[in-house]
């Protein structure tokens, strides 16, 4: 495991790769039935017939993809205390079965608070193996400092 990420590991304009992430028939079903079901999401003959032409992922499962890719390459290796907003979420182009999806995680802003944490606010963007956007979540999360007398971590 990657050394803990701090926040004064963090800054303005670096970018996380977050790696690939397929999208199978199967879990846009599986989602859909659970979670948002739609037509266009759990049923194919209904969702060949709506203006995207064929089944589609929700854009709550699309979402969940990017978490799990921030999970995977970030968080699970970051001194991060817990999400504390979601300014936006934008779902731009639809995601289909098959799809690959890759994610990124760009910092904006790392912001200091009176209480020893920081507030950093990210992008995590959703491209699909055509290059286009599919989609783009932009947030705040809530980080601890080093320990005092900590060694230094990894750089972003």
């Amino acid at each position: 495991m990657s050394a803990v990420l701090y926040a004064e590991d963090l800054r303005p304009g670096a970018v996380f790769d977050l790696g690939n992430a397929k999208v199978s028939k199967e879990e846009i079903l599986d989602f859909g039935r659970r979670f948002d079901p739609l037509p266009l999401h759990t049923d194919e003959e209904a969702a060949a017939t709506s203006r995207f032409g064929g089944l589609i992922a929700s854009g709550f499962h699309t979402a969940a993809v990017l978490q799990r890719l921030l999970v995977d390459a970030v968080f699970s290796r970051a001194a991060l205390i817990a999400g504390r907003e979601i300014e936006s979420l934008r779902m731009r182009a639809p995601v289909r079965p098959g799809d690959v999806l890759h994610g990124t995680l760009e910092i904006v802003e790392v912001r200091p608070r009176d209480d020893g944490t920081a507030a950093v606010r990210s992008q995590g963007t959703l491209t699909n193996g055509s290059g286009t956007i599919v989609m783009e979540v932009r947030g705040e999360t809530l980080w601890e400092h080093r320990p005092t007398g900590g060694s230094e971590g990894g750089a972003a």
